[in-house]
């Protein structure tokens, strides 16, 4: 079978691309080498369904672009993890193994879609999912691709009774709990943040009208600083660094601003609430600039 070079990555080499073939297969064998620190023809030919010799060859290929990643163990005849292994795809990188572990623990995924091999026990957190209308949301997607505008019955938080409006949908937003779909409201003439469980039917397409590109609060980000709240003794804010990966005792990030309001509030930056530094162990640093962007939000 003919397979294509793909380049190591390393300081100043070219990143290797991600697609299905043998390319996949390498980050499948990096994967594994990170997390379960074990890689062997098997596990290629269960997981991906291709002969024994092809697993071979992607185990050799590999071997050619990181020597050092592995040994072969002659006891558990098995490659293992060297003490040299140095991940060579952002595919191995804790946070994907984490959301992986994450979205199988919320039924998001079947294990056998991930590239985790061995489990560890896992719990989250638990809160209370939004049941979505299947057809609604098709008709969302359907509207962003063809840039249509759609007429819909909304149920807002600040109107005791649904309402008729339309919209032209051209993004979709996580708050961190619910998703929305980010559209110009023909009603109140301005782009908003339409929950799209609140959405209770589509009754019909309208002519667009407005393009993406006018939504100035999608487009624009804002960098927030984030630091100890100063209000905790030293050892605490030397966790608090930690927790947050700060350099030089502040972290700066970076939110759309149509975002914004959701990101402070989760991080519990939404207002100066004079809590407890031990219950809210960040604070804003950059409050006064940040707040400028903060927008308009009910629809």
């Amino acid at each position: 079978m003919a397979t294509e070079d793909v380049p190591a990555v390393g300081h100043g080499e070219p990143r290797i691309s991600s697609r299905w073939g043998q390319e996949r297969r390498l980050e499948f064998i990096d994967f594994r080498l990170q997390w379960d620190g074990r890689i062997n023809r098997s596990a290629l030919t269960d997981f991906f369904g291709i002969s024994t010799p092809q697993a071979s060859a992607d185990i050799a290929k590999y071997q050619d672009l990181r020597p050092q990643n592995m040994e072969y163990d002659r006891s558990l005849k098995v490659y293992v993890r060297a003490h040299e292994f140095a991940p060579a795809f952002p595919v191995s990188q804790p946070s994907r193994y984490l959301n992986e572990l994450l979205a199988t623990a919320t039924g998001i995924l079947p294990r056998d879609a991930t590239f985790v091999g061995w489990w560890p026990s896992v719990a989250v957190a638990p809160f209370p999912s939004r049941r979505l209308d299947v057809e609604v949301l098709a008709a969302l997607l359907k509207a962003i691709r063809s840039q249509e505008g759609l007429r819909i019955c909304y149920q807002s938080m600040s109107r005791t009774e649904p309402t008729s409006r339309t919209i032209s949908p051209h993004a979709l937003g996580f708050d961190g709990f619910r998703w929305h779909v980010r559209a110009y409201c023909h009603l109140r003439d301005r782009f908003l943040d339409f929950v799209i469980a609140r959405i209770l039917r589509i009754d019909g397409t309208e002519a667009s009208g407005q393009l993406q590109e006018r939504d100035s609060e999608w487009h624009t980000t804002v960098t927030l600083k984030i630091a100890p709240n100063p209000g905790l003794i030293e050892a605490k804010r030397r966790v608090v660094e930690l927790d947050y990966g700060m350099e030089n005792g502040e972290l700066e990030f970076r939110c759309k601003q149509a975002l914004l309001f959701y990101c402070m509030k989760h991080l519990g930056l939404a207002a100066d609430s004079g809590v407890k530094p031990e219950e809210q162990q960040i604070v804003l640093k950059n409050r006064a600039e940040v707040e400028r962007f903060l927008p308009f939000r009910a629809p």
